[in-house]
């Protein structure tokens, strides 16, 4: 029964099934949260915030070759499984420690950007949505803004007092689950390296694998 020790080859293969499974989970948490907050700070279009919705579909796509190489202890898709996983855990690394860099200045400065370039029809939505109006500059709103007629003044805050709260907390909730979920992916790459060169107990015994 050598076969159901912890190292041995079983459970290898069923700890690396789970693991992309989890990993599919994962996927599917890094792009609806990074979707939220990309549409939570819609003027500013982060392209960091891009890259994690990037990384969880690439880890989504990744997880099925994953699984078929796993239950298939197929060698050279398990070898490329193992390459891009590494690769994709440098990648998502990265990203993840830019969204917890960058700083409130740098924050400002891409909203600040984001709002010359967005057409009136976005700059109208965010007003709508955030009830707030103008980019740092309080002002009356046009009655076709916000609608109602009524007297805005003092009552609509400037828009980058409102978006910057947004896109802080989306810059760190996707930079932490980011970072906190690359380091799984470096726990597929060793055991990935390890399954791979365990035999199969059912295959021919003076084969190696």
């Amino acid at each position: 029964m050598v076969f159901k020790m912890c190292g041995s080859f079983t459970c290898s293969k069923n700890a690396l099934i789970a693991l992309n499974i989890i990993y599919i989970l994962v996927s599917f948490i890094l792009i609806g949260v990074a979707a939220y907050s990309r549409a939570a700070s819609i003027i500013t279009n982060l392209a960091i915030v891009g890259g994690i919705i990037a990384c969880g579909v690439f880890l989504f796509l990744l997880s099925l070759m994953g699984l078929i190489g796993a239950i298939r202890h197929h060698q050279v898709l398990l070898f490329f499984y193992m390459l891009i996983l590494f690769l994709l855990f440098i990648i998502q690394f990265s990203i993840a420690c830019a969204c917890l860099a960058v700083t409130t200045e740098q924050q400002h400065q891409l909203a600040m950007e984001g709002w010359k370039r967005a057409k009136l029809n976005i700059k109208i939505k965010t007003q709508t949505i955030f009830h707030c109006y103008g980019f740092e500059n309080q002002t009356y709103p046009p009655d076709n803004v916000l609608g109602g007629g009524v007297p805005y003044q003092n009552q609509c805050p400037p828009c980058w007092n409102i978006l910057r709260n947004a896109i802080n907390s989306s810059l760190k909730i996707c930079g932490g689950i980011g970072l906190f979920f690359s380091f799984t992916e470096f726990v597929g790459v060793w055991l990935t390296v390890r399954y791979r060169n365990q035999r199969d107990p059912r295959a021919n015994p003076s084969a190696f694998l």
